[in-house]
């Protein structure tokens, strides 16, 4: 098949294809008019020469296949019921189809049906918000109200909890339209709005004239509710443990040497001046492990140096029991406490050493004399307590704070047992206190991602740091000089605030490459205060440079979490990690 183009002007062929050279602009002021014609090749005159075929086919053009549209399909897409959304339009057919695969045999006609919830097919329905509110509290008050089953061809005065042949129309009518008095609005108030009567004024808060307090029981209420505790405590409905028979035991053969010295004496042949005020002049980075303390049977929570001379080591452990370890010389485990029923949270010397403080989850805040091992007094609040110690002035070592699990800031006497202050400001439990500017204030941090700076005695915080971008940090620690406050935060960062006045967190310094979301891993500074050095959850141990915040060292310390990190303050390279492995490891 050839296609043919020649013009309306009635030329030959031969002419349409001298004139087909001429430009269009010619073609169109010529007012010719091109055509083109199909005409199949056996009906073509056959030419006489072989430069009359090259002009035949000179005119032929290639006529393009017809192409079938790209929507136009003769299968139907299948639809899934499933989808929320459809990304091409439908076809009737295509829409209302049949589900697609073998229809499953063992479904009864009940698991077939249509579900939106687990009970069966719900329709939404809309009701305006108003009425529903008026017939609520229609039915509160008065006892009835329409009847939500009832169709629209009903009768609309149609009424669910009185009788509609009892009640007369006055009472069939909603709080809405209604204009008589409730039964709870006849009763008289006490009302007393005088200013300038400062005793007596009541204001909004006058109750009512037949109404009876009773803020305390009578004599015979509280026998008759102090039997039914009684009953309810053999039931064993309520527990009310008593205290852990507290004991201690000895390890060492003789507890004094040939002088009359306690081991509470800091040794003084040990090559190192452990009654120093001044620190090391310059500290370096531990290279190896010298000695495992093992004796726990299962993880530490913390450990914390004797006071001043730190050649003794105490431990708090989740196996409930608290142990005292010699740092210098043979390194033996020195004595023994028991008298909590479940894991020690928390311990902490006084000043002189001679006394210490165990806080455990079986909520008991317990006192120790550090050399005879009896334990003095106990302390409880109810609560779990997550951090207690000893007010750092000598003259108030008989008073002790706790922060306890229901949000609150303790204070107790030691010497009768009572509670002399509470701090009740935060919103989240109480995990650390600091005691900042000589002891004049404290720094606590909380659940609620909170820091807060208290005066002393004084229960309401003088300053509240909370930002959006804070987490929780539970274990805060005070620089040597008094200056800075270095905060364990749970984003895996070590955040510092400013321990003066305005305790404004400085964003220059923040140590950051360890994981402890999760936990309270202990930091602690060199003596030195050029080296910041933490504990992580997978058991390392991370020693940063406090001016660059650099990360200079990290090794594996521990099988289990590295609770807890302390750098010596009398040696310049000596460190102590603690694990929930159980072990106390020496770091050189």
């Amino acid at each position: 098949m050839l296609a043919l183009r020649g013009y309306g002007s009635g030329s030959d062929a031969g002419s349409g294809s001298g004139s087909g050279s001429e430009s269009d602009g010619e073609k169109e002021s010529g007012g010719s008019s091109e055509v083109a014609v199909a005409v199949p090749l056996h009906l073509l005159p056959r030419p006489s020469s072989t430069s009359s075929v090259a002009a035949a086919l000179a005119v032929a053009v290639c006529a393009a296949p017809p192409v079938l549209p790209q929507d136009n399909r003769s299968e139907p897409r299948v639809v899934n019921p499933a989808l929320k959304e459809l990304q091409h339009n439908p076809t009737y057919d295509e829409l209302y189809a049949p589900i697609v695969g073998p229809e499953n045999p063992f479904q009864s006609q009940h698991s077939k049906a249509s579900k939106n919830m687990l009970s069966g097919f719900v329709e939404k329905a809309h009701i305006s918000e108003f009425q529903f509110e008026n017939q609520r509290r229609t039915f509160t008050s008065y006892g009835h109200a329409l009847d939500p089953t009832a169709d629209d061809d009903a009768d609309p005065s149609s009424i669910v909890g009185i009788s509609s042949t009892i009640a007369p129309p006055e009472e069939k009518k909603t709080v809405f339209e209604s204009s008589k008095q409730r039964p709870l609005d006849k009763r008289k108030r006490k009302k007393n709005n005088n200013p300038e009567d400062i005793e007596g004024f009541l204001g909004p808060w006058g109750g009512y004239v037949d109404e009876k307090r009773i803020m305390k029981p009578s004599g015979e209420e509280a026998e008759a509710l102090e039997e039914i505790v009684a009953k309810r405590q053999k039931r064993g409905k309520i527990q009310d443990e008593k205290p852990l028979e507290e004991k201690s035991i000895l390890h060492i053969s003789d507890s004094v040497d040939y002088q009359g010295r306690t081991f509470l004496c800091p040794p003084q042949d040990v090559g190192v001046n452990l009654k120093s005020d001044t620190p090391p002049d310059r500290c370096f980075l531990p290279k190896s492990h010298i000695h495992t303390w093992k004796g726990h049977t299962k993880g530490i929570s913390t450990v914390k140096w004797f006071p001043r001379s730190a050649h003794l080591l105490i431990s708090g452990s989740m196996d409930c029991r608290v142990k005292i370890w010699e740092v210098y010389k043979e390194r033996r485990c020195i004595r023994t406490y028991y008298g909590h029923r479940q894991a020690v949270r928390d311990v902490n010397f006084n000043n002189a050493g001679k006394l210490f403080i165990s806080a455990g989850y079986d909520r008991y805040i317990k006192l120790w004399d550090t050399e005879t091992g009896d334990c003095i007094s106990h302390f409880t609040s109810r609560k779990i307590p997550y951090c207690a110690k000893f007010h750092p002035d000598d003259d108030k070592q008989h008073l002790i704070v706790a922060g306890t699990s229901d949000k609150k800031i303790i204070c107790w006497d030691t010497r009768n047992g009572e509670i002399v202050q509470e701090y009740d400001r935060h919103l989240g439990a109480v995990n650390s206190i600091t005691f900042v500017d000589e002891n004049r204030r404290f720094v606590t941090t909380s659940d609620d991602k909170s820091l807060r700076v208290w005066e002393w005695d004084t229960p309401v915080d003088m300053k509240y740091i909370a930002d959006p971008t804070m987490h929780s940090m539970p274990f805060v620690t005070s620089s040597p000089n008094g200056k800075w406050l270095a905060c364990q935060s749970m984003d895996n960062k070590v955040v510092v605030f400013s321990a003066l006045n305005r305790f404004k967190m400085n964003r220059k310094k923040t140590f950051t490459g360890h994981m402890v979301a999760g936990y309270a891993c202990g930091l602690d500074y060199s003596p030195d205060m050029s080296y910041l050095i933490s504990g992580d959850a997978d058991g390392k141990c991370y020693v940063w440079d406090w001016k660059t915040t650099k990360l200079y060292k990290k090794w594996k310390a521990h099988d289990g979490v590295c609770i807890s990190a302390l750098w010596h303050p009398h040696e310049p390279s000596k460190v102590v990690t603690a694990g929930w492995d159980g072990l106390i490891k020496y770091w050189d």
